[in-house]
């Protein structure tokens, strides 16, 4: 049976493991790690295929004998591969689950100013998918040039996307910004999926802005991730059908 698993700091919350158990039978185990252990826990290699989460997404990029090309573009890689020959083998499936989470969603970003809050490793591939539809992509962080300091010259933005832990469990009560200061906004995306309504999508709520979690990309990119783990081609006949399970037993 192969061994899988997901590779973070903080993992108490995940649900990754029940979304692999629906995908396909292998064992799926959490892995925190310090930052001070990612090194030697990859280049150990005790594992067939690992998924990776906040905040290694761009730690790992170092220790892959190869990466895809858009893994490479980003150097940002949440899925790994050890092949037979035991190289390793960088993805990123986080593309492909956020461009599926917009489409779903029914998000319009071509031409329009969305606020991609933080600036880590799902922040790039967040940015990489929004680019690529022809939005005005702005990052925001908290020391770089646009920050939650001057938030005041983006106030036209049409949608705001949270990549960032802020508002995710145990730190349910959090936010990192009001959506209701933005009078343009068409909708709020928050990539967190526990808990399934964050503080950011109460106050989007309470503003009259359409908003969505992170959970269906969490399932698109954790379907690709599972094929790539088995080495077969993708099925998302799956996706749906886990996705309303998840969904109820989260809300």
């Amino acid at each position: 049976m192969l061994r899988c698993g997901l590779l973070g700091r903080k993992l108490g919350h995940s649900i990754s493991p029940k979304i692999h158990g629906m995908l396909a039978d292998y064992s799926y185990e959490l892995f925190e790690k310090e930052e001070d252990e990612v090194g030697a826990f990859i280049m150990a290699k005790e594992y067939d295929g690992l998924n990776v989460t906040i905040p290694y997404k761009k730690t790992v990029f170092q220790y892959m004998d190869e990466v895809s090309e858009v893994a490479g573009k980003l150097g940002s890689i949440n899925t790994i591969v050890k092949r037979k020959d035991g190289t390793l083998f960088g993805d990123n499936t986080d593309v492909f689950g956020f461009s599926e989470l917009l489409r779903v969603f029914g998000a319009k970003p071509a031409g329009k100013k969305v606020l991609v809050l933080g600036s880590g490793g799902a922040s790039v591939s967040v940015k990489y998918v929004l680019d690529s539809l022809g939005a005005d992509t702005v990052i925001i962080s908290r020391s770089g040039e646009d920050n939650y300091e001057n938030l005041g010259k983006h106030a036209d933005a049409s949608y705001i996307v949270n990549t960032t832990p802020v508002g995710m469990y145990p730190n349910v009560g959090e936010a990192p910004l009001d959506p209701a200061c933005f009078k343009a906004c068409e909708g709020v995306v928050d990539i967190i999926y526990n808990p399934a309504v964050t503080k950011l999508m109460e106050l989007a709520d309470g503003a009259g802005i359409p908003s969505v979690n992170g959970l269906y990309m969490l399932v698109v990119q954790a379907a690709k991730s599972s094929a790539e783990f088995r080495g077969i081609e993708p099925d998302y006949s799956k996706i749906e059908e886990i996705y309303e399970k998840l969904k109820t037993q989260t809300l």
